[in-house]
């Protein structure tokens, strides 16, 4: 099967790379021609692990192909995908430019029958959007082309993304018309084969599901650090709370570990979307306007704990910060905690050195090049006469330190751990005053 995928970020790239490893013939479409002479050369703009070696295998075999050109294969595919960005607008809606530009384009291409497939996150009522915008391109044209849209919202975990579209927990499709389902099924096959579920609904009910299954998500984390928040009030520790609730069969054990706050591309942009999609017919998510509060506060603890521990006075204090990706396994900053604490820390007047595995490019990049932030050579290089360190981002590099070497290389002995990664009794034995969330 011949597809093409508008869009080759995060969603696009990876879903293109895996749909060709399954079999399918690829071409991935985008207008930045830097980055596509980059893609064809090999070079892959974003860390995910595995990804470099499975593009460059099916470029080789010749079922990965990258153009900037829409027109040159749109003949010769039976479905395109739309993979582009949907930014939260200034009032936190879902921007859906790029979207409907792919719906013009396709619009303004097709010849015969094609499905045009929207992977990309979008609010509830997109596909009629989108449905009407190729109405109008084909009008303008004088033509009557049949064609059908589908919704295929993914569901991928950064630094986990190859196995979650590999081995899915599920594949959301909706559609319209029988054709258009029995093309789906043809592509998701080889995952049907393998008994994975592809479960297909109406187009609104797909679009809805994307939004919802991250705003519970996302509802889950902002509970448990709620929940985490007064444990330290009450002298409980959240470790054993979080066990005790997740062992509940109707609860279960994910998303229940506390933390310094949530990031990423999709969590905070899609509760947004969600809460405005719902006023705009009148309507208040007040659940998720909390959880939306609770997050952007919980982002604020790791600083908050460390002024408190040095009376609020941070001016000249040397401070250590590890971790600076939204989750491990991604060089990813968006709405990344280590953005927040980062600037309060350099409005306090601290000076900050800071580490991170993969991220620190794209730390630079965010911060520019007059910023006085030291970029670290090594986790132990970071925290050379620091008066604190600050655990943001649970890297498994930082779980097993030498709690010696830190002894020596700090110059004050405060750890605080934003995700909870070390033992209490272990850090605190070997002299260090240690904070962590949720645990009195």
């Amino acid at each position: 099967m011949n597809i093409a995928i508008v869009g080759t970020g995060y969603v696009g790239l990876v879903s293109g790379t895996c749909f060709s490893e399954m079999g399918a013939d690829v071409t991935c479409v985008d207008i930045d021609e830097l980055k596509i002479r980059e893609l064809s050369q090999g070079n892959i703009p974003i860390y995910e692990p595995g990804l470099k070696e499975m593009v460059l295998r099916n470029v080789r075999e010749g079922r990965l192909h990258f153009t900037t050109d829409l027109a040159s294969c749109i003949d010769d595919v039976s479905m395109v995908f739309s993979a582009v960005g949907t930014p939260p607008d200034e009032d936190g809606s879902a921007d859906l430019q790029y979207v409907l530009d792919v719906a013009r384009q396709f619009g303004s291409l097709i010849n015969k029958y094609t499905i045009l497939v929207t992977k990309s996150t979008v609010p509830v009522g997109t596909a009629k959007k989108v449905k009407e915008v190729i109405k109008a391109e084909l009008q303008k044209r004088g033509i009557d082309v049949p064609f059908d849209i589908a919704s295929n919202p993914e569901f991928l975990k950064e630094g986990n993304a190859i196995k979650d579209f590999m081995s899915p927990d599920r594949v959301v499709v909706g559609v319209e018309s029988e054709h258009a389902r029995a093309l789906m099924e043809r592509l998701y096959r080889p995952f049907l084969l393998n008994n994975f579920r592809v479960i297909f609904t109406d187009i609104p009910s797909a679009e809805m599901i994307k939004y919802a299954a991250n705003s519970m998500l996302a509802t889950r984390i902002s509970f448990m650090n709620d929940i985490a928040n007064l444990c330290e009030l009450v002298g409980a520790d959240v470790n054993m709370v979080r066990k005790g609730i997740g062992s509940d069969t109707r609860i279960g054990s994910k998303f229940l570990y506390p933390g310094c706050g949530y990031g990423g591309s999709c969590f905070p942009k899609d509760v947004k979307a969600l809460v405005k999609t719902a006023e705009k017919l009148g309507y208040e998510m007040k659940v998720l306007k909390a959880v939306e509060e609770v997050n952007e506060s919980q982002k604020l603890r790791v600083y908050d704990k460390l002024s408190n521990l040095f009376n609020h006075d941070l001016a000249g204090k040397k401070i250590a910060v590890w971790g600076l990706s939204f989750k491990p396994e991604t060089d990813d900053m968006r709405e990344a905690t280590s953005l927040v604490v980062i600037d309060r820390l350099l409005e306090s007047g601290c000076q900050v050195s800071v580490y991170d595995p993969v991220a620190m490019d794209e730390c630079r990049r965010r911060f520019g090049a007059d910023s006085p932030i030291r970029y670290a050579t090594d986790m132990y290089d970071a925290v050379l006469d620091a008066d604190a360190l600050l655990l943001l981002t649970e890297w498994k590099i930082f779980r097993m330190p030498s709690w010696s070497a830190l002894h020596r290389l700090m110059r004050n002995h405060v750890i605080i751990d934003g995700r909870n990664i070390y033992d209490v009794a272990e850090v605190r034995e070997n002299g260090f005053t240690y904070s962590s969330i949720g645990i009195a």
